[in-house]
Order: C-alpha cells, then sequence, then structure tokens
C-alpha cells in the first residue's frame, strides 16, 4: 500500500481519525429514511419517508450536532455498529468498506464534487417524502433505497491487503 493511496484504502474503519470518519458520508440521504421491518419474516422494507431533520435538497441533517436529542432513534454510527447492522443502503460508504470494496467513481472523496451523488441517483434528493406529510409510513414502501441505482455501478472492490477487519 502505497503511502500516496487515499485514506479509506489504506486505514480500517476503526482506524479512521474523526474528520476522516465523517467525510465518508456521501450526503445521500438514504440512511435517513424510515425503515420497517416485518414482525413475521424479519424482512427489512424501506420507506422513502425521510427523517424529520433531513433537508430533503441538500441531503443533509439539519441538526447534526444534537440528531440524538431531537431523534432518540437515531443512530450514530460506529465500526462495530456498521459491522452489526443490516440497513445501511448498499451504495453506503461505511458499508463498502466494511464489505472490502472501494468508494465509487461518484464519491464525493473520488470525483471531488459533492454533486455527483445526486448526479449517479444515489441521493434521495426529489425522491423522499416529508415526515410530516407522511401518514403510515406501510403506505410508503419502496425498493429504490436498498438498490444500487444503474447510473452509480459499478462499485468497484477495494484494492488494499487483509486489514478490512473492522
Amino acid at each position: 500500500m502505497a503511502a500516496s493511496d487515499p485514506f479509506w484504502r489504506r486505514k480500517t474503519l476503526g482506524a479512521m481519525t474523526r474528520p476522516e470518519w465523517e467525510s465518508l458520508c456521501d450526503g445521500c440521504g438514504r440512511c435517513c429514511l424510515h425503515k420497517l421491518r416485518d414482525g413475521e419474516t424479519e424482512e427489512l422494507l424501506w420507506t422513502h419517508v425521510a427523517c424529520r431533520l433531513l433537508d430533503s435538497q441538500s441531503c443533509q441533517c439539519s441538526d447534526y450536532a444534537n440528531r440524538k436529542a431531537r431523534v432518540p432513534d437515531c443512530v450514530k454510527l460506529t465500526p462495530a455498529k456498521v459491522a452489526a447492522i443490516d440497513w445501511l443502503p448498499p451504495t453506503c460508504a461505511y458499508r463498502l468498506l466494511a464489505e472490502g470494496r472501494d468508494l465509487p467513481w461518484w464519491h464525493p472523496l473520488v470525483s471531488g464534487d459533492p454533486e455527483t451523488v445526486h448526479q449517479a441517483g444515489v441521493s434521495v434528493r426529489g425522491r423522499a417524502v416529508a415526515e410530516r406529510d407522511a401518514g403510515a409510513l406501510e403506505d410508503h414502501v419502496v425498493a429504490w433505497p436498498g438498490r444500487v441505482p444503474k447510473a452509480a455501478r459499478p462499485i468497484p472492490p477495494l484494492k488494499r491487503g487483509s486489514d478490512t477487519e473492522l
């Protein structure tokens, strides 16, 4: 591994600094969509209903610093949680790196442009329903948040040594 390789190719998730960790978020907003779990089958069901703090235009949390106080079930990701949860979208950088895959071309750290996540069709921009307008979550089940958009493919394997463990 060359020292000139980007940090996400040189470091495990657990070895990253806080700024490195935070920069992995591509700003898609998919993790901020409400999810349901079927009580009988345990199947994960995605909705297109956004958390009340998600700005669906910028795809950013409107109160990131205070999100846990305002939305108690908001999950603060850690390397251990990334390894344990099954609801991160398939395009999520934390999930991709934990699975030994590289960041895709549209990720802002690769492209240098935060708009490429939207151009690739990965973000919730223009597709999310505001929580206050949604009503019953069951009426808003959709499949797209759990899929990789065609325009966003491929997501390549990570080119690094055997240090992919969290």
